[in-house]
């Protein structure tokens, strides 16, 4: 992983690199659902304001990814991951994910969920190397692209 890595909770001064990161992968892969512009346009009220977590990744101190750990009803959603494409390859998401998994420990979480599309193949993969396992998917979920979901049991 990059040496030049550091993972650090939620800022203000942040926040709009949130939308913009997101926004970029969802633009070149899918769309942005309405459940997405609801999140990405007001993180502070629909993660962190309802008990979840946003952590950013700077590498050499520039904000170049980011993730969230959203509270759903009785679990934690990994969500709204995104690295900026200029850094990808550099193991940043990995960094994340594991940071979340770590956190998620610490806090006693007893697992961790997410939603993919599994034409996402490098994420399903990095999910899968850190100890994610596909679990049935429900009928009704908050995004119309999900096709996977995962669990990772802490």
């Amino acid at each position: 992983m990059a040496n030049n890595l550091e993972i650090v909770p939620y800022k203000e001064i942040y926040s709009n690199f949130f939308y913009i990161l997101n926004a970029a992968w969802l633009k070149k892969y899918f769309y942005i659902e309405p459940y997405d512009e609801k999140v990405l346009s007001d993180p502070k009220k629909c993660i962190l304001d309802s008990g979840g977590f946003i952590f950013f990744a700077l590498y050499n101190s520039e904000v170049v990814g980011v993730v969230s750990l959203i509270k759903q009803n009785d679990f934690y959603e990994l969500s709204k991951m995104a690295v900026d494409s200029k850094f990808q390859g550099l193991k940043i998401g990995h960094g994340l994910v594991k940071h979340c998994i770590s956190f998620g420990r610490q806090k006693g979480w007893k697992n961790i969920i997410l939603y993919s599309h599994r034409s996402l193949e490098t994420a399903i993969y990095l999910y899968k190397k850190l100890g994610f396992i596909e679990i049935p998917l429900e009928k009704e979920v908050h995004y119309g692209r999900a096709n996977i979901k995962m669990e990772i049991t802490l």
